[in-house]
């Protein structure tokens, strides 16, 4: 079984496009070394099939650090603010990594689209119900996680609680990050697709409560 398993796994990251493994190896020593990364519960990422990784926003980092925790299980593509795509080379760098354009506040249903279909081919998708960077405050969820949940069901939801990226650029101070996987209770019957996203944002940060807010994230 465990050998079976050891299988999946390598074939899965065997699929992984080369810019996303190029940018996995620069932060690499940024996250693993400097950052003395810790990850907890990879096992509940499963190594293939639609899944939705909903995860609490307080550093520009977040993205990196959670991509990076779980690059021997799944490349993750991300929702990410379409005002990344104006820089010729970031948006060259996104795109290898199949990250997906969104407009912030407009109703993207281009961004949900293409979400969805990422979803329905069996990829993995992550997502901040917050929308944007906490930056010491507590926000209230949106209703996009939710919305992919209703409209792919058959893909798992697991969480991806993400703490200490607020202290990456702290230097001297070295940063402690952790990242926790971890399946969000079950959705009662009937939920709406914001109260999903509402229920997965408190229970993120349960495990990850809104760091103070910091000059530089």
């Amino acid at each position: 079984m465990e050998r079976d398993r050891s299988a999946v796994e390598t074939s899965t990251v065997s699929r992984i496009p080369p810019v996303y493994r190029a940018v996995m190896a620069a932060v690499g020593p940024i996250v693993r070394w400097w950052g003395r990364l810790e990850v907890v519960g990879l096992h509940h990422l499963p190594a293939r099939g639609a899944t939705i990784v909903p995860a609490n926003h307080d550093s520009a980092w977040d993205p990196l650090v959670i991509a990076f925790a779980a690059r021997r299980r799944r490349q993750i593509q991300a929702l990410a603010k379409a005002s990344l795509w104006k820089n010729p080379l970031v948006r060259r760098v996104l795109d290898g990594m199949g990250q997906i354009p969104v407009r912030r506040g407009q109703g993207d249903t281009d961004a949900l689209d293409t979400a969805v279909q990422c979803l329905s081919a069996g990829g993995c998708l992550g997502i901040f119900p917050e929308g944007t960077r906490s930056q010491g405050r507590q926000l209230r969820a949106r209703s996009g996680a939710g919305r992919l949940a209703q409209a792919v069901p058959q893909a798992r939801i697991v969480c991806a609680a993400v703490s200490g990226t607020v202290d990456i650029a702290r230097f001297p101070r070295r940063p402690r990050l952790r990242v926790t996987f971890f399946e969000p209770t079950p959705s009662p019957p009937s939920e709406s697709a914001l109260d999903l996203a509402a229920r997965l944002t408190a229970e993120l940060r349960v495990v990850a409560p809104v760091p103070a807010a910091q000059r530089r994230q």
